[in-house]
């Protein structure tokens, strides 16, 4: 099993019981206890979890990065925030594919006075879309992963290779100024890396605890991004090395 895989193991049982132990998981991957040790030293740096005796717990922080229901509870205002700002982007009539994600749900929340077209993988969104006139929508088939409400599947990924969008909103677990756009899991790096190359225009919501996190599997480079819609609180060093970029920075204010 390569290292990556462990860490996704880790995390997915670190999410279902809040806390792991060496021995349990030295059996569960078929590694030694050095090994798992090891693994959950690197996700500690990475703010993934903290290490205990015998094994280790969820970093219970502001800005922790596991990807649990409760995360898409906190900081709703600025989601909200940040949801009014993005749709200031939409212009009446085109078509945008949604990802799965609190923020983007935000957005689609808020849709619904102009006719648009939108495309998306996720039950929530859709469901909060399904009776709004000026919207037409368009759903991806696919499998439920996990706990989420997002369909990932051939079916979808047959689509992907042939549709094009005027533009997309996605979001991310982490954003580096060095290694990109990261997040947890295999499988959700992949579709991202997909959906991204079926728009014309790259956007990404991701408030201000997401920048300089650092998650598992990075799926895209900051350059293939046109834009980004974040929120005040975004550190002033950060602001200044987007900058250098080319890319659009948009900022809810909070």
């Amino acid at each position: 099993m390569l290292s990556v895989e462990r860490h996704e193991r880790i995390i997915e049982q670190l999410d279902k019981s809040k806390i792991v132990k060496v021995s349990e998981l030295s059996k569960l991957l078929e590694v030694t206890e050095k090994t798992v040790r090891g693994d959950l030293e690197l996700l500690e740096q990475r703010g993934l979890l903290k290490r205990i005796h015998g094994g280790a717990v969820i970093v219970e922080e502001e800005g922790r990065m596991l990807p649990i229901a409760e995360r898409q509870s906190r900081h709703s205002e600025v989601k909200l925030a940040i949801a009014k700002e993005a749709v200031k982007l939409i212009k009446p009539n085109e078509t945008i594919l949604m990802d799965g994600g609190s923020t983007t749900l935000a957005v689609a929340e808020l849709l619904g006075d102009f006719p648009i077209t939108v495309i998306t993988n996720d039950l929530k969104i859709a469901n909060v879309l399904l009776d709004k006139n000026n919207v037409q929508l368009i759903v991806l088939g696919g499998t439920r992963i996990n706990y989420s409400s997002s369909l990932i599947g051939a079916q979808a990924t047959e689509m992907l290779e042939r549709i094009r969008v005027n533009r997309l909103f996605f979001g991310t677990t982490g954003v580096s100024l060095e290694h990109g756009l990261t997040v947890i899991n295999s499988i959700h790096a992949d579709w991202k890396k997909q959906i991204i190359k079926c728009a014309d225009h790259v956007t990404l919501l991701a408030d201000s605890t997401k920048f300089e996190k650092v998650a598992l599997i990075q799926f895209a480079s900051l350059e293939e991004v046109n834009e980004i819609v974040t929120d005040s609180r975004l550190d002033d060093k950060v602001k200044e090395m987007l900058g250098t970029q080319n890319i659009t920075l948009q900022m809810a204010e909070i």
